[in-house]
Protein backbone atom coordinates (compact mmCIF):
# COMPACT_ATOMS: atom_id res chain seq x y z
CA UNK A 1 0.00 0.00 0.00
CA UNK A 2 1.15 3.38 -1.47
CA UNK A 3 0.64 5.43 2.08
CA UNK A 4 0.20 4.54 5.81
CA UNK A 5 -3.39 6.22 6.30
CA UNK A 6 -4.68 3.91 3.33
CA UNK A 7 -6.83 1.65 3.74
CA UNK A 8 -7.86 -1.53 1.99
CA UNK A 9 -11.92 -1.87 1.39
CA UNK A 10 -13.89 -4.59 -0.39
CA UNK A 11 -17.14 -3.52 -1.84
CA UNK A 12 -19.91 -5.90 -4.02
CA UNK A 13 -21.91 -4.70 -6.27
CA UNK A 14 -25.46 -5.29 -7.14
CA UNK A 15 -24.66 -8.15 -9.71
CA UNK A 16 -22.72 -9.42 -7.50
CA UNK A 17 -18.66 -8.55 -8.64
CA UNK A 18 -16.53 -7.95 -5.51
CA UNK A 19 -14.60 -4.70 -6.61
CA UNK A 20 -10.68 -3.91 -4.69
CA UNK A 21 -10.41 -0.20 -3.64
CA UNK A 22 -8.48 1.81 -1.18
CA UNK A 23 -9.69 4.69 0.88
CA UNK A 24 -7.37 7.89 1.77
CA UNK A 25 -8.88 9.27 5.44
CA UNK A 26 -8.38 13.19 5.59
CA UNK A 27 -8.47 14.72 9.04
CA UNK A 28 -11.73 16.82 9.97
CA UNK A 29 -12.65 15.60 5.88
CA UNK A 30 -14.85 18.18 4.23
CA UNK A 31 -16.13 15.81 1.61
CA UNK A 32 -15.43 12.68 0.26
CA UNK A 33 -14.28 12.23 -3.35
CA UNK A 34 -14.67 8.52 -5.32
CA UNK A 35 -12.23 8.17 -7.90
CA UNK A 36 -12.60 6.05 -10.81
CA UNK A 37 -9.83 5.18 -13.26
CA UNK A 38 -9.44 5.32 -17.29
CA UNK A 39 -9.65 2.56 -19.39
CA UNK A 40 -6.88 -0.15 -18.65
CA UNK A 41 -6.21 0.99 -15.44
CA UNK A 42 -6.95 0.59 -11.82
CA UNK A 43 -6.98 2.04 -8.60
CA UNK A 44 -2.86 2.93 -8.51
CA UNK A 45 -3.66 5.33 -11.04
CA UNK A 46 -4.68 7.44 -7.82
CA UNK A 47 -1.73 6.44 -5.93
CA UNK A 48 0.13 10.32 -5.62
CA UNK A 49 -3.05 12.08 -6.43
CA UNK A 50 -5.21 10.36 -3.25
CA UNK A 51 -2.83 11.53 -0.69
CA UNK A 52 -2.38 14.78 -1.77
CA UNK A 53 -6.53 15.35 -1.60
CA UNK A 54 -5.98 13.87 1.90
CA UNK A 55 -3.83 16.38 2.11
CA UNK A 56 -6.32 18.93 1.54
CA UNK A 57 -9.03 18.21 3.40
CA UNK A 58 -11.15 15.51 1.26
CA UNK A 59 -11.22 11.42 2.08
CA UNK A 60 -11.39 9.39 -0.56
CA UNK A 61 -11.79 6.02 -2.08
CA UNK A 62 -9.49 4.70 -5.31
CA UNK A 63 -11.60 1.56 -6.98
CA UNK A 64 -10.43 -0.91 -9.26
CA UNK A 65 -12.82 -1.08 -11.82
CA UNK A 66 -13.99 -4.45 -13.76
CA UNK A 67 -12.81 -2.74 -16.88
CA UNK A 68 -9.10 -1.82 -16.40
CA UNK A 69 -5.77 -3.18 -16.37
CA UNK A 70 -2.11 -3.06 -14.95
CA UNK A 71 -1.54 1.16 -16.69
CA UNK A 72 -0.50 1.78 -13.19
CA UNK A 73 -0.11 -0.99 -11.28
CA UNK A 74 -2.12 -4.18 -10.53
CA UNK A 75 -6.19 -3.74 -11.13
CA UNK A 76 -7.12 -6.87 -8.61
CA UNK A 77 -10.74 -6.64 -9.86
CA UNK A 78 -9.68 -7.64 -13.12
CA UNK A 79 -7.68 -9.99 -12.09
CA UNK A 80 -10.39 -11.74 -9.76
CA UNK A 81 -12.75 -11.96 -13.20
CA UNK A 82 -9.43 -13.12 -15.47
CA UNK A 83 -10.56 -10.73 -18.22
CA UNK A 84 -11.51 -7.22 -18.77
CA UNK A 85 -14.50 -5.97 -18.72
CA UNK A 86 -16.74 -3.02 -21.30
CA UNK A 87 -17.17 0.33 -19.68
CA UNK A 88 -20.93 0.11 -19.44
CA UNK A 89 -20.41 -3.11 -17.17
CA UNK A 90 -18.40 -0.66 -14.78
CA UNK A 91 -21.34 1.65 -13.95
CA UNK A 92 -22.24 -0.95 -11.37
CA UNK A 93 -18.87 -0.91 -9.48
CA UNK A 94 -19.23 3.25 -9.67
CA UNK A 95 -22.84 2.46 -8.06
CA UNK A 96 -21.38 0.35 -5.22
CA UNK A 97 -18.82 3.23 -4.34
CA UNK A 98 -21.22 5.58 -4.04
CA UNK A 99 -23.28 3.38 -1.76
CA UNK A 100 -20.28 2.69 0.60
CA UNK A 101 -20.18 6.35 0.32
CA UNK A 102 -23.37 7.36 1.42
CA UNK A 103 -23.21 5.64 4.82
CA UNK A 104 -19.84 8.13 5.60
CA UNK A 105 -22.79 11.10 5.36
CA UNK A 106 -20.08 13.38 4.21
CA UNK A 107 -20.87 15.74 0.61
CA UNK A 108 -19.57 13.15 -2.11
CA UNK A 109 -17.81 14.31 -5.41
CA UNK A 110 -17.93 12.14 -8.89
CA UNK A 111 -13.92 12.19 -9.89
CA UNK A 112 -13.42 9.95 -13.22
CA UNK A 113 -10.83 9.67 -15.82
CA UNK A 114 -11.35 8.92 -19.17
CA UNK A 115 -14.12 6.61 -19.86
CA UNK A 116 -15.19 6.98 -16.03
CA UNK A 117 -15.42 10.63 -16.55
CA UNK A 118 -18.36 9.64 -18.96
CA UNK A 119 -19.62 7.64 -16.56
CA UNK A 120 -20.06 9.63 -13.70
CA UNK A 121 -22.53 11.92 -16.02
CA UNK A 122 -24.34 8.98 -16.12
CA UNK A 123 -24.14 8.20 -12.62
CA UNK A 124 -24.92 11.31 -11.65
CA UNK A 125 -28.15 11.69 -13.52
CA UNK A 126 -29.64 8.78 -11.75
CA UNK A 127 -28.40 9.35 -7.94
CA UNK A 128 -28.45 13.78 -8.39
CA UNK A 129 -29.76 13.69 -4.76
CA UNK A 130 -26.62 11.81 -3.88
CA UNK A 131 -23.79 13.69 -5.46
CA UNK A 132 -22.23 17.40 -4.49
CA UNK A 133 -20.26 17.86 -7.65
CA UNK A 134 -18.63 16.32 -10.33
CA UNK A 135 -14.77 16.45 -11.58
CA UNK A 136 -14.23 14.53 -15.10
CA UNK A 137 -10.52 14.11 -16.45
CA UNK A 138 -10.65 13.84 -20.36
CA UNK A 139 -14.53 13.35 -20.37
CA UNK A 140 -15.43 11.88 -24.18
CA UNK A 141 -18.74 9.95 -25.67
CA UNK A 142 -17.22 6.77 -25.15
CA UNK A 143 -20.30 4.78 -23.98
CA UNK A 144 -21.58 3.88 -27.31
CA UNK A 145 -24.32 5.88 -28.72
CA UNK A 146 -23.66 9.15 -30.06
CA UNK A 147 -23.62 11.98 -27.41
CA UNK A 148 -25.10 9.27 -24.89
CA UNK A 149 -23.41 11.68 -22.58
CA UNK A 150 -23.83 14.78 -23.15
CA UNK A 151 -27.90 13.85 -22.96
CA UNK A 152 -26.78 12.10 -19.33
CA UNK A 153 -24.77 15.65 -18.64
CA UNK A 154 -28.16 17.52 -19.51
CA UNK A 155 -29.46 15.86 -16.73
CA UNK A 156 -26.65 16.97 -14.23
CA UNK A 157 -27.12 20.74 -12.42
CA UNK A 158 -24.61 20.18 -9.51
CA UNK A 159 -21.04 21.82 -10.23
CA UNK A 160 -19.27 20.29 -12.78
CA UNK A 161 -15.21 20.64 -13.36
CA UNK A 162 -13.94 19.37 -17.08
CA UNK A 163 -10.19 19.61 -17.58
CA UNK A 164 -8.29 17.47 -20.75
CA UNK A 165 -4.75 16.96 -22.69
CA UNK A 166 -4.34 20.18 -24.44
CA UNK A 167 -5.46 18.46 -27.70
CA UNK A 168 -8.15 20.00 -29.50
CA UNK A 169 -9.89 17.03 -29.92
CA UNK A 170 -9.92 16.16 -26.13
CA UNK A 171 -10.97 20.09 -25.27
CA UNK A 172 -13.59 19.80 -28.00
CA UNK A 173 -15.55 16.94 -26.64
CA UNK A 174 -15.05 18.06 -22.79
CA UNK A 175 -17.07 21.52 -23.89
CA UNK A 176 -19.96 19.42 -25.93
CA UNK A 177 -20.56 17.54 -22.44
CA UNK A 178 -20.04 20.72 -20.24
CA UNK A 179 -21.94 22.36 -22.12
CA UNK A 180 -25.33 20.34 -22.52
CA UNK A 181 -25.14 20.72 -18.62
CA UNK A 182 -27.56 23.65 -16.99
CA UNK A 183 -25.83 23.03 -13.85
CA UNK A 184 -25.17 26.57 -12.84
CA UNK A 185 -21.47 26.60 -11.61
CA UNK A 186 -19.81 24.93 -15.07
CA UNK A 187 -15.57 25.68 -15.20
CA UNK A 188 -13.73 24.06 -17.87
CA UNK A 189 -9.72 24.29 -17.26
CA UNK A 190 -7.77 24.39 -20.76
CA UNK A 191 -4.35 23.23 -19.18
CA UNK A 192 -1.39 25.02 -21.07
CA UNK A 193 0.71 21.27 -20.88
CA UNK A 194 -2.16 18.52 -19.99
CA UNK A 195 -2.21 14.83 -21.02
CA UNK A 196 -5.20 12.79 -20.55
CA UNK A 197 -7.38 12.13 -18.03
CA UNK A 198 -6.51 12.07 -14.20
CA UNK A 199 -2.27 11.54 -15.38
CA UNK A 200 -2.59 15.68 -16.41
CA UNK A 201 -2.04 16.06 -12.23
CA UNK A 202 0.78 13.07 -12.03
CA UNK A 203 4.15 14.60 -12.26
CA UNK A 204 5.99 12.21 -13.71
CA UNK A 205 3.18 12.20 -16.98
CA UNK A 206 2.79 15.74 -16.97
CA UNK A 207 6.21 17.43 -15.58
CA UNK A 208 5.59 20.57 -16.64
CA UNK A 209 1.95 21.18 -16.46
CA UNK A 210 1.38 19.13 -13.28
CA UNK A 211 1.59 22.11 -10.77
CA UNK A 212 -0.83 23.91 -12.59
CA UNK A 213 -3.55 21.57 -13.15
CA UNK A 214 -3.54 20.78 -9.45
CA UNK A 215 -3.97 24.63 -8.69
CA UNK A 216 -6.89 24.99 -10.33
CA UNK A 217 -8.55 21.74 -9.15
CA UNK A 218 -7.97 22.62 -5.98
CA UNK A 219 -9.65 26.31 -6.66
CA UNK A 220 -12.66 24.30 -7.80
CA UNK A 221 -12.85 22.13 -4.41
CA UNK A 222 -12.01 24.97 -2.24
CA UNK A 223 -14.94 27.25 -3.88
CA UNK A 224 -17.77 24.22 -3.61
CA UNK A 225 -20.86 25.33 -1.63
CA UNK A 226 -20.92 22.00 0.01
CA UNK A 227 -23.71 20.93 2.19
CA UNK A 228 -23.20 20.35 6.32
CA UNK A 229 -21.45 16.99 6.74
Amino acid sequence: MANADAEAVKLQTADDVSISAVAYEATKPKAIILLFHQAGSSKAEYTTIAPKLASSGYTSLAIDQRSGGTLFGPNDTVARLSKSASYAEAKADLIAALDWAAKRHLPIILWGSSYSAALIFEVAADHEAQVSALLAFSPGEYLGTSSEVARAAAQVHVPIYVTSSSSADEVGAARTILSASSARIKTQFVPKYGVHGSSTLIETRNPKGAAENWAHVLLFLDALPLPPS
